[in-house]
């Protein structure tokens, strides 16, 4: 009986011998990937509203702890980005929950509509950034007659965005 204990012993031995080398493999990978994922930086997408009156298409964003100032706002053609960063101001020694969202963030918003890129005008207020966007209002363009003999007084015409 004291000869499959020894065994047994060598065996476990072997074994963790041969299991040191490959935990230190994995502890270093875990320490690698650890320093990557910390200086990883992710984008966020802040809750966001689009919608629409007679005159603009309104974009509301929720995004509370900023300044006018932190906020980058880029329209082009028929796309509008926001754009910034939220820092968290408070240092802390441990979370113990959390939900609110730190860093660089964005969000991006295809317009259904063209709209006065000069008219465009936002605000801040309460933790909302409201971006007000004026539509391009219709411009009618009428048909001349080139036919001569065509009859007079009808004019038709074009109507483009």
């Amino acid at each position: 009986m004291s000869r499959e204990s020894d065994d047994d012993r060598e065996t476990a031995d072997e074994i963790s011998k041969a299991q040191r080398p490959a935990d230190r493999l994995l502890s270093d990978m875990m320490l690698t990937l650890c320093w990557v994922t910390t200086r990883q930086q992710k984008t966020w997408r802040p809750a966001t509203d689009v919608y629409e009156t007679d005159d603009s298409i309104i974009i509301k964003v929720e995004i509370a702890g900023m300044v006018e100032r932190d906020f980058t706002i880029s329209l082009s053609n028929r796309s509008l980005a926001v754009t910034g960063m939220r820092c968290d101001p408070d240092a802390k020694l441990a979370y113990q929950q959390l939900e609110i969202p730190y860093g660089h963030f964005r969000t991006e918003v295809f317009l259904p509509y063209a709209v006065e890129h000069e008219a465009v005008t936002a605000t801040y207020k309460d933790g909302f950034l409201t971006i007000f966007l004026p539509k391009v209002k219709p411009h009618h363009v009428p048909i001349a007659d080139r036919d001569k003999n065509a009859t007079p007084g009808r004019k038709g015409s074009v109507s483009s965005q």
